[in-house]
């Protein structure tokens, strides 16, 4: 809906100026960035809808509104496939149109960038039923790695872990396909709804769990191996910045640690930098803070500090509440 000015009530603030208050606010936040090639809100609203659309295929009746018989899943499956296709292909378009714009100064009324969104279509579409395969080693990760999961179903409709997982996967082979922007849009998506941020261009492997998961950041070159188990607010981040001369961040070095399989992160851990590698079958504790690597097998905690423990009696008389 249009929402019309009352030009009789602004005219009564005196010096009140609309069009000069839009132009400069125009001014004031111009940057190369924008361009007539994306429409950021739709884009948000669209990811939404093709990650609803892809997990409907792939778990019938739990991102359904309504009941499927299982007689005609495969028939659902198809035309949620369907759709999806029709989706992805114009937002990639949009995405592809809008990098070559900033990137290349390219004509987006070109080819090119249009055909590329059918070849990426159709490739994308061909990993599904295997990201399917990975996000079923997810579900029974989490079955088996949390005592309070009583069925499947309950992990995919209450897990905010397998939220964020399942994002995750589907956006890290749009990434690692070379689309731009709309991974990241997918996965800030899941970030919004379950406060874990895993940015699409990690490598994790299978039979991955994350229990609870508040505060979870997993940063882009991280690689995390097989049947790794973290908790809430854990962070594998990079220790530093590197430069270049004009003191801009490199981009493409890898920042972020690795984690090899069979490993536990406790909650509040903290593992930096990316030379450090955490090695296979060990446990780290919670609050540690990590910057450098670790053997295979380690067990990395904090040293206990001694709790202080007061009772009534061992109060000052004057402490205490009349």
């Amino acid at each position: 809906m249009e929402i019309v000015p009352n030009n009789s009530y602004l005219a009564g603030l005196p010096g009140f100026g609309v069009a000069e208050v839009a132009r400069e606010l125009v001014q004031r936040t111009e940057t190369e960035a924008r361009t007539e090639a994306i429409s950021g809100f739709g884009m948000k609203h669209k990811a939404q809808v093709l990650i609803d659309l892809i997990r409907s295929a792939m778990f019938p009746n739990i991102y359904d509104v309504h009941t499927i018989r299982r007689a005609h899943f495969d028939h659902m499956a198809e035309d949620r496939i369907g759709e999806a296709a029709i989706l992805l292909d114009c937002m990639l378009t949009e995405v592809l149109v809008n990098a070559c714009v900033l990137e290349h100064k390219g004509d987006p009324g070109c080819c090119g960038c249009r055909r590329n969104a059918h070849i990426l279509t159709t490739q994308f579409l061909h990993k599904l039923p295997d990201i399917a395969d990975l996000l079923n080693t997810d579900i029974v990760a989490a079955y088996n790695g949390d005592p309070a999961a009583m069925s499947h179903e309950e992990i995919l409709l209450a897990y905010p872990g397998f939220e964020a997982i399942s994002v995750f996967r589907l956006a890290h082979e749009l990434y690692t396909m070379g689309v731009p922007l709309l991974p990241r849009v997918m996965t800030e998506l899941a970030h919004g709804k379950t406060g874990i941020d895993i940015h699409p261009g990690a490598t994790v492997g299978k039979y991955f769990f994350i229990d609870h998961g508040t505060g979870v950041v997993i940063g882009e070159t991280c690689i995390i191996g097989e049947n790794v188990k973290i908790y809430q607010g854990v962070t594998l981040g990079a220790r530093s910045f590197e430069l270049d001369a004009d003191g801009n961040p490199v981009k493409g070095v890898k920042r972020h640690p690795n984690i090899e399989d069979n490993v536990v992160i406790y909650a509040g851990a903290t593992i930096l930098g990316g030379d450090t590698v955490i090695g296979h079958d060990s446990v780290i504790g919670g609050n540690v803070w990590l910057t450098h690597s670790v053997e295979p097998g380690s067990i990395v905690y904090n040293a206990d500090p001694p709790p202080v423990i007061r009772s009534e009696h061992d109060r000052p008389s004057a402490d205490r509440s009349e």
